[in-house]
């Protein structure tokens, strides 16, 4: 997810004919790979083609999570391997620039493609912020920047601060924003990854620093022998080349998914959620999954028949609709009625 990765200072580099520290590049590509996964799936989600709840489930948010948070923690091992013995400017200032047009350019796109739900402060806002506090820790001592990324882990577990709710303070994480968004990652807790990271490659050249030149060569070597392996080369290429693919692979995978979506059709999403949630409730009260499911799927199939369907989406609201959805919902129920609607004497048959 970075412009560049300059490495090691020449003294203790174990460097490749890139100038790039291979393992930081397949690590990274590692992160790129789970994040088409992740993407594929939402966009999967989104067009109902599978039933599987990404943006819910505590399980593929983790997933969302870790993969975010392994780009800002070597985002931050990249600036010290990159600024360790004294800022770059100019590198430092072309990359930012970078990243902040790239920010602008995710908050566009999702405005246009999400409107309310677009990003106003995702990873790339993040990084490119993050990158900018980090410059107090990036040629001081890793304890430095390990005490600055702890702080700001530990303020993620603070209560909301009130003052600081909306979406104006959102970037920062302390208060709770009006908003949803399709990706959220505000400065506390994440940018406390960027300091770890930090502080790991602080530890990692201080210790080559000092370490004997034949075990500075072995390192050579064996960052050599990661990448030299066709997979390890495709991971390496990932890794050079991430921020592009983070910019063009949602889109290409949306856009993909909506032209598949657009020529042979895609499951109704409302319907599908309207019979979920109906047949929930519905189980709730009368005990009776199946026929609860079946009662709900023919309200849905019989006002989608009558027209009545698109109008109530459209209106969920409307007092005719919803009472139209009512009784043809009772009407349902009697067809297929669950056991716990049945009489004493009929469920006893």
């Amino acid at each position: 997810m970075t412009a560049s990765d300059r490495q090691f200072p020449k003294s203790s580099s174990p460097r490749g004919r890139t100038g790039r520290l291979a393992i930081v590049d397949m690590l990274r590509g590692f992160a790129i790979i789970a994040m088409v996964i992740y993407h594929l799936s939402w966009d999967l989600s989104w067009f109902g083609y599978v039933d599987w709840a990404v943006s819910t489930d505590p399980a593929w948010r983790g997933f969302a999570a870790a993969i975010a948070g392994s780009f800002l923690f070597l985002s931050g091992v990249s600036l010290r391997l990159a600024h360790g013995t004294g800022i770059r400017w100019t590198s430092f200032l072309r990359r930012e620039a970078i990243l902040v047009a790239a920010a602008a350019a995710v908050s566009l796109i999702t405005w246009t493609t999400f409107g309310p739900s677009m990003v106003r402060f995702g990873i790339l806002h993040c990084m490119a912020v993050s990158s900018v506090m980090a410059l107090v820790a990036v040629t001081r001592p890793p304890f430095m920047a390990f005490g600055l990324g702890a702080a700001l882990l530990a303020l993620g577990f603070a209560p909301p601060v009130e003052t600081l709710a909306g979406d104006l303070w959102l970037w920062t994480g302390l208060g709770v924003p009006d908003s949803d968004a399709v990706d959220y990652v505000p400065l506390i807790p994440w940018s406390g990854l960027v300091f770890l990271g930090l502080g790991l490659a602080g530890l990692l050249t201080g210790w080559l620093e000092q370490t004997a030149t034949g075990r500075r060569k072995a390192l050579t070597a064996l960052d050599a022998t990661a990448g030299a392996s066709r997979p390890g080369r495709l991971l390496r290429l990932l890794g050079r080349k991430s921020l592009p693919i983070y910019l063009l692979h949602q889109p290409l995978l949306y856009g993909t998914v909506w032209v598949i979506a657009l020529v042979f059709g895609a499951p109704d999403r409302d319907a599908i959620a309207f019979i979920d949630g109906c047949q929930a409730s519905c189980a709730a009260t009368y005990g009776d999954a199946e026929a609860c499911r079946a009662a709900c799927t023919c309200t849905q199939s019989d006002m989608d028949g009558r027209g009545a369907w698109a109008r109530l989406v459209e209106q969920p609201e409307d007092p005719v609709l919803r009472e139209d959805l009512n009784t043809t919902y009772a009407s349902c129920l009697r067809q297929t009625p669950p056991a716990g609607l049945l009489p004493p004497a009929a469920q006893s048959d």
